[in-house]
C-alpha cells in the first residue's frame, strides 16, 4: 500500500492505473485484461462497482487530471460513470480542449442539468464552450439575480477583471459591533471559499473597507466595524487587466480582493485560486504560442484537429527553412572548395538560435509581468548586445581552438571566431526587436517567437559564416 496521501502527484497516479486497470477489466480500451469479462457476469459487474465507487471518492479536479490523460473512447466511458451532480464540477475542472469532447457527449438536458449547480461566475467560464441554443434556454432557467450576474460576466474580455470575479461574498455594515458581525456569520451554513476578509457597504453598496477575518477573530466583542475595518484595501475594477491584477496577488499576497465599479460600488470578489488558475492558463498559452501553435490541444485529438493546430507555423517554418537553403546556395562553391565549413557552418547557426532563444525568453517573461515596455528597448538592446558580445567571443575563442585542432588553418579560426560573435549578436537583437515590435503592434509577442528567432539566426548565422568564409579564406 502506498504511503502517500490520497492527494499527492504519487496518489493520483495510482488512481489513474486503477482505472486504465478497471476499464480493460471492462473491455474498454487499446488494452484488455487477461480475462475477457462478459456484461452481465460477476466479475464484470464487481469491476463496473469498482470503478463507479472509485469515481465518487475522487475530487473533481482529479477526475478532470485522469479524464484529460485517456483516449477518446476510455475518457467517455469513464465521463458516462460520473454522477450527474457532479458533471458541473468537473467541467469546469477539464481543459478547454476536453470540454469539448465532453459538452459534446451530452444532450441538452444533461448540459443544462450539469449548469444549474453552477454560480453565476462558474457559468460564465462555461457558456463559451456551450451551444447557444442551451445557453438561452439555460437562461430562462436562471432568477433574475443570477441571470443579472451572468450577463454582466459575460460581457467582459477574458483578460479583463470582470470576466474573473466572483459574487458569492460576504458584506456587512461599518455601525455594527464585531460581536454582531460574528453573530451574522453564524447564521450561514459555510462561508465561501477564501472568505479572508468582509466586505464593508454602505447602503447604496458603496465600499467603505474591509474587515480581516483575523482581525474579526482578536478585537474586542464591543468595537464597531468602522474602528476595525481596513479603509484602503487593495482594490480592482471590473475593465482593469487580469494579468495586472495576478501580479498585485502576488505582490501583495493577497486571498481575495474587492472589484468596484466607477462610482466605487461593490461588483464583486477575486480570489486567489481564480488567479492562480489564470497564471497558469496564461503560461501554458505561452509555451504553446511560442512553439507556433495556435491553441491549446488535446493530446487525444483527432489527426485532422491536430493537423489543423500546427500546420499554419510550420508552414512558416518551411517559408524560413527555404530561404536558409538558398542562403546556403549562394556559397556552393565555397562549400566545395573547402568542406570544413559544411561541418562548422551548422554549429554558428545552432549557438546563434539557442542565445537568441535565451534573450526572447527574457523579453516575453518581462512583458508579461510588466516590467518590460516598449520604451525600454533601446536599453535592452545595449544589454543584451553586450551580453552576446562576451558570450560570442568566449565561446567564439573556444570553438576556434577546436577547428585549428581539427583543420590546422589559423584563417578558419579567426573566420568562426567573428562569425559566432556577430550571429550571437544579430540573436540578441532580433530576439528584443521581435516580440517589443509585435507588442507595440498589439499581437502576442510569444506567438511564433522561437520560429521566428531560429529562422533568422538560421539565414543569418549561414550568410554570415559563408561570407565571410568566401572573402577571406577562398
Amino acid at each position: 500500500m502506498s504511503d502517500s496521501s490520497p492527494n499527492s502527484p504519487d496518489s493520483l497516479q495510482d488512481r489513474l492505473d486503477q482505472v486504465v486497470l478497471l476499464l480493460d477489466q471492462l473491455g474498454i480500451g487499446d488494452h484488455r485484461g487477461a480475462v475477457e469479462e462478459t456484461e452481465g457476469s460477476l466479475a464484470y459487474g464487481a469491476s463496473l462497482i469498482a470503478l463507479q465507487r472509485l469515481l465518487d471518492e475522487l475530487h473533481p479536479a482529479d477526475i478532470a487530471y485522469i479524464l484529460e490523460s485517456l483516449p477518446f473512447e476510455e475518457r467517455l466511458a469513464v465521463w458516462q460513470r460520473v454522477r450527474s451532480e457532479r458533471d458541473g464540477e468537473i467541467l469546469l475542472e477539464v481543459s478547454d480542449a476536453v470540454r469539448e469532447t465532453l459538452i459534446a457527449d451530452m444532450d441538452d438536458y444533461e448540459i443544462i442539468a450539469a449548469a444549474n449547480s453552477l454560480d453565476a461566475d462558474e457559468l460564465a467560464d462555461l457558456a463559451p464552450d456551450l451551444p447557444r441554443d442551451v445557453v438561452r434556454e439555460l437562461m430562462d432557467t436562471l432568477d433574475a439575480q443570477q441571470r443579472e450576474r451572468l450577463q454582466s460576466a459575460l460581457s467582459y474580455d477574458d483578460d479583463q477583471v470582470g470576466a474573473l470575479m466572483d459574487f458569492d461574498m460576504v458584506t456587512i455594515r461599518d455601525d455594527v459591533s464585531l460581536e454582531v458581525v460574528i453573530r451574522y456569520l453564524r447564521r450561514f451554513e459555510v462561508l465561501p471559499d477564501h472568505t479572508d476578509k468582509l466586505f464593508v457597504v454602505d447602503g447604496e453598496g458603496v465600499l467603505k473597507g474591509v474587515l480581516p477575518i483575523k482581525r474579526l477573530l482578536v478585537g474586542s466583542p464591543d468595537e464597531l466595524v468602522y474602528d476595525a475595518m481596513a479603509g484602503e484595501p487593495v482594490i480592482f475594477g471590473p475593465l482593469d487587466d487580469a494579468g495586472e491584477a495576478a501580479q498585485a496577488f502576488e505582490r501583495y499576497d493577497l486571498v481575495s480582493a474587492p472589484v468596484v465599479d466607477a462610482q466605487g460600488r461593490l461588483q464583486g470578489r477575486l480570489t486567489i485560486d481564480v488567479m492562480v488558475d489564470y497564471i497558469r492558463e496564461e503560461g501554458e498559452t505561452e509555451a504553446l504560442n511560442a512553439a507556433g501553435l495556435r491553441e491549446e490541444e488535446d493530446i487525444f485529438a483527432s489527426v485532422w484537429k491536430s493537423v489543423r493546430n500546427r500546420w499554419a507555423w510550420l508552414a512558416v517554418n518551411l517559408c524560413t527553412a527555404l530561404i536558409a537553403s538558398r542562403v546556403i546556395g549562394l556559397f556552393e562553391n565555397s562549400i566545395e572548395q573547402l568542406v570544413a565549413l559544411a561541418a562548422l557552418m551548422p554549429i554558428v547557426a545552432g549557438i546563434g538560435g539557442n542565445s537568441g532563444n535565451q534573450t526572447i525568453t527574457m523579453i516575453v517573461r518581462g512583458i508579461a509581468t510588466g516590467q518590460v515596455q516598449v520604451a525600454h528597448g533601446r536599453r535592452l538592446i545595449r544589454k543584451e548586445a553586450l551580453v552576446a558580445m562576451i558570450n560570442g567571443l568566449f565561446w567564439g575563442v573556444v570553438l576556434s581552438v577546436i577547428a585549428y585542432w581539427l583543420y590546422a588553418s589559423v584563417a578558419l579560426a579567426i573566420v568562426l571566431l567573428a562569425a559566432m560573435t556577430l550571429n550571437m549578436l544579430l540573436a540578441s537583437i532580433m530576439g528584443v526587436v521581435i516580440p517589443l515590435a509585435r507588442m507595440r503592434m498589439g499581437r502576442d509577442p510569444a506567438l511564433g517567437a522561437s520560429v521566428m528567432i531560429t529562422a533568422i539566426t538560421d539565414s543569418g548565422g549561414f550568410f554570415i559564416f559563408l561570407g565571410l568564409a568566401t572573402i577571406f579564406l577562398l
